[in-house]
């Protein structure tokens, strides 16, 4: 699978100077983190889950969550979790038989995203529903499976799940991955803030083979204090979630190869609701001489994703990749952001140049900005990993145009 692999091959050459690199489900740990995108979630109780991951795959969902835990009522668990196998299984018989008609038959012109399917974790609430959900799912369908999500981490509550990962890993010999989620209201008390953190990252080193990706629960982090912010602000504007989010980063998103990937918060919103501020959209990703990027820009307003967009800009200033999504209707907005501009890629790309390796600055080829070498040489790395697994776009190319492309606009 790869980003934009619903585009077809016309489109994706006229929007990208590179594009997205393909990936699977065994590839390298640190390729997947990065290429996690917007993780969709899903309750698991859901009926027609299997048609549910079929048709958000054919759209460009490249992970999926389908969750155990908040997303479903503690009555409806026993029956979340038959649904779960059942579906699991629907889709793993399901991809037998289409290997089998692909041996038989002379047919080959298939699109690049039919039958695939994207990453797929399952968001537990007890550690020993990962053995328990895999006896029951059987080979084939726990093949189907990354990993497991673990809701509100902690050094004490994280390590069963994490031993109970290694048991089955090793055991199915299957490439599977823990995603914790920080949201444990020691994370938002400031006396327990620091201690809470250093014990995450003792348990993180030491399954550190296990952990794909970090994810934070803000949701829950509001929670502890009443607080929810409305659809005009993002969370950094909370001025307790921005605290613990910079804590967060600080001990477990170093760039000096102790950290991990760290994914951006929820996006609660996507119905139209009354506005009492004007839309925080900037222009300037818009050029409004083009129509398409104009009338994209009047979409993402009238269906309230402008702070969104704001979000990811934030999210990625503070170091953050990817994010967790409630509604397809935000994962193209979280795909066309994480593309490398072609600015980043110039700049990356002079940076990391074998010419300058001994340092020192080098005018952008932009010509609005110095690059330092050395400061910037981990930031460049960042920006060419990204852009192996979300593309660069060229030079004339819009976050407008991308997103464009995504939703038909």
């Amino acid at each position: 699978m790869r980003h934009f692999g619903q585009l077809d091959e016309g489109t994706r050459h006229r929007l990208f100077l590179h594009q997205p690199q393909q990936f699977r489900r065994d590839s390298a740990p640190a390729q997947l983190a990065v290429a996690l995108g917007a993780t969709l979630y899903s309750p698991a109780i859901r009926p027609r889950l299997a048609d549910d991951v079929r048709r958000q795959a054919a759209r460009g969902v490249t992970s999926m969550v389908l969750c155990l835990e908040d997303a479903v009522e503690d009555a409806e668990v026993p029956a979340a979790e038959r649904n779960l196998v059942a579906q699991l299984r629907a889709l793993a018989s399901d991809g037998a038989e289409r290997r089998r008609w692909e041996r038989g038959s002379s047919e080959r012109r298939r699109s690049e995203r039919d039958g695939e399917l994207p990453l797929l974790f399952v968001r537990v609430r007890g550690p020993e529903q990962i053995a328990d959900l895999a006896a029951r799912m059987g080979g084939e369908a726990l093949a189907l499976l990354s990993g497991f999500v673990v809701p509100k981490f902690t050094e004490e509550s994280g390590l069963p799940f994490l031993e109970a990962l290694a048991e089955l890993r090793a055991a199915s010999g299957l490439p599977m991955y823990a995603m914790p989620v920080l949201e444990s209201p020691r994370l938002a008390y400031l006396e327990s803030r620091a201690e809470t953190l250093l014990g995450v990252a003792r348990l993180l080193e030491k399954y550190r083979e296990l952990v794909l990706a970090v994810r934070l629960g803000v949701t829950d982090l509001c929670s502890a204090y009443g607080l929810r912010r409305p659809p005009d602000l993002t969370a950094y504007d909370v001025q307790l979630v921005a605290a613990v989010i910079g804590d967060v980063v600080n001990v477990l998103g170093r760039a000096d190869g102790t950290g991990h990937v760290l994914t951006g918060p929820v996006w609660e919103y996507f119905p139209v609701q009354e506005r009492k501020f004007k839309p925080q959209l900037r222009q300037s990703p818009f050029e409004e001489s083009e129509p398409p990027a104009g009338q994209v820009r009047r979409r993402l307003i009238d269906h309230g994703l402008d702070g969104l967009i704001r979000e990811l800009e934030l999210d990625r200033a503070n170091g953050l990749l990817g994010k967790t999504c409630i509604h397809p209707s935000h994962v193209p907005a979280v795909h066309a952001m994480s593309v490398a501009t072609h600015e980043e890629w110039s700049d990356a790309r002079d940076i990391l140049s074998e010419d300058r390796a001994g340092g020192g600055v080098v005018r952008s080829a932009y010509v609005n900005k110095m690059n330092e070498v050395k400061p910037h040489r981990a930031w460049a790395q960042r920006v060419t990993t990204r852009a192996a697994a979300f593309g660069v776009a060229r030079e004339d190319v819009s976050f407008a145009d991308l997103l464009a492309a995504c939703v038909g606009g």
